[in-house]
């Protein structure tokens, strides 16, 4: 007998979640931005009972903090948070192309390059939600082809302020390379060269950069603040 359910429905509140946390991510939410539980249940249309669950979730995730007097709040970013979020990723994705590399198979590196490629169709609609999922989906790939399960758990943990940082910097103009560009230059280091230690210099070029660009929009909101 075979128990396996082959396509598990999404709940509603997975659904909630997801709406709610591309909304802070993309901005529609903006830092400090109080979240009423009765114009969110109307705004969504689900019960409060999903909203308060699904704040408690985005709560755990980094993305929304309870405040004394306040209530639930758009949690803001300063730059110390963010440059502990890429020195982590600096360290987990430079392990992670380089040990995709090692393990690399003609058929998971042309899954890569479909994801490079849904990637560049997302970049190019300039959608930040459809940037957002396939980026993350992308790097599960690495680290599930590097066998980095704990790695990327850990990433997990951190998803929704990666991809908060990453909302905020991967469309910059002000970077000498685009956010495609450098993931580019990534999958490249990986899955035509092979080159394990050109795919590590990628990802401390990519993550360099975009801190960089992090830093002077965190600071500069922080002065007008």
């Amino acid at each position: 007998m075979n128990l396996t359910i082959e396509n598990p429905p999404v709940t509603l509140r997975e659904l909630s979640l997801n709406k709610l946390r591309n909304a802070i991510i993309s901005g529609y939410f903006p830092a400090g931005k109080r979240l009423v539980e009765r114009s969110l249940c109307e705004e969504m249309g689900v019960s409060r009972s999903v909203v308060r669950e699904v704040i408690r979730y985005l709560e755990a995730e980094g993305l929304v903090e309870t405040m004394t007097g306040k209530g639930p709040t758009v949690s803001s970013m300063s730059w110390e948070v963010a440059a502990q979020i890429y020195q982590i990723r600096l360290l987990l994705e430079q392990n992670a192309v380089a040990g995709c590399t090692a393990n690399l198979t003609p058929q998971t590196a042309l899954q890569i390059q479909d994801l490079l490629a849904e990637f560049k169709g997302a970049f190019d609609g300039d959608d930040v939600n459809a940037i957002i999922a396939v980026s993350s989906t992308l790097y599960e790939k690495i680290f599930s082809i590097a066998g980095q399960s704990v790695a990327w758990e850990v990433v997990q943990r951190l998803n929704g302020r990666i991809s908060r940082l990453r909302a905020m910097t991967m469309k910059s103009t002000n970077r000498s390379n685009s956010g495609y560009q450098r993931i580019e230059k990534i999958c490249r280091a990986i899955c035509e060269l092979r080159d394990p230690e050109l795919a590590r210099l990628a990802v401390h070029e990519h993550i360099s950069e975009a801190a960089a660009v992090a830093q002077r929009i965190l600071e500069n909101e922080q002065e007008k603040s």
